[in-house]
């Protein structure tokens, strides 16, 4: 089950999950200009993600998303430019057992054409997917995260 809340409200667990371990993050959904969003793919996963990840002890989860973007594609976006999406829980795409709250947030300009993704140590592949068609390159998979949010970045105007 997933939910999408209020970022303000308690967050709600997966009903098979709500015994296990939760793994909070931070997600940021950008797009080119043809409205596709960008995912990577970690070292030693078989998953496509939106780019983010954990929280430092004491961070914001605002701080990870910006955080995360430039360690995992190095893009250096403002915290400004992020807009609040929503949270979700749905199980942990590379941690099995394991539920995922996430806190997405997304970038609601154009990647500029001097702003190049690049993979980086930890991340081994970019994507770029079309919220109303998600799919990947052969022998991956879309993060339980992705279906939902994307979902919603469909029914929504990027820019």
């Amino acid at each position: 089950m997933r939910t999408c809340h209020d970022p303000h409200a308690p967050a709600a667990l997966p009903d098979d999950e709500a015994t296990g371990q939760t793994i909070r993050v931070s997600a940021v959904v950008m797009a080119r200009p043809d409205g596709r969003v960008l995912t990577v793919r970690k070292a030693g996963t078989g998953m496509f993600l939106f780019p983010g990840g954990k929280h430092h002890p004491g961070e914001e989860p605002l701080d990870t998303a910006v955080r995360e973007t430039a360690e995992e594609t190095g893009l250096r976006i403002r915290p400004d430019e992020l807009i609040h999406l929503g949270a979700w829980d749905t199980p942990a795409a590379n941690e099995p057992g394991a539920a995922l709250h996430a806190e997405v947030y997304g970038l609601w300009r154009p990647i500029a054409r001097h702003e190049v993704p690049e993979p980086t140590d930890e991340i081994v592949e970019l994507h770029w997917m079309d919220p109303a068609a998600p799919q990947t390159p052969a022998g991956h998979a879309v993060a339980p995260l992705l279906l939902p949010v994307l979902a919603a970045v469909a029914a929504t105007p990027l820019f």
